[in-house]
């Protein structure tokens, strides 16, 4: 990977970008955010101590109704029947994870099902 090609491109290299809290492991050079791709290609490395720690259940601090929305206007067909699979209380994590999948399987099963009406409704 040659700098010297981006840098004919008209493409800057500051060195030290304001957006990235990294720590350089040796001089290097940064592009410009339309080009950047990965800090560690130019010898950065994030500090993760200061990184927001994961949660195990990302849906904990929302309610059904919420969920719901988020999956309506996502394009979700099955917004609602989704919401209730994954609030349901007396499933554990894997059972709710199998229903996921089923959904998700019935609504391919389904698309399938049309596009192969419609592909036979052509032909005749």
């Amino acid at each position: 990977f040659a700098t010297d090609s981006l840098e004919s491109l008209g493409a800057e290299f500051p060195k030290n970008p304001p957006s990235m809290k990294a720590k350089p492991s040796h001089p290097a050079f940064s592009m410009s955010t339309s080009l950047r791709v990965s800090p560690s290609i130019h010898g950065y490395h994030f500090d993760t101590a200061s990184r927001k720690k994961a949660v195990g259940n990302i849906f904990e601090n929302i309610d059904q109704e919420a969920l719901q929305r988020l999956f309506k206007n996502s394009g979700d067909k099955k917004a609602e029947e989704r919401a209730k699979i994954i609030f349901a209380i007396d499933q554990d994590l894997e059972e709710k994870t199998r229903a996921l999948m089923a959904l998700k399987k019935r609504t391919k099963d389904k698309l399938f099902q049309f596009l192969k009406l419609r592909k036979y409704s052509i032909k005749v």
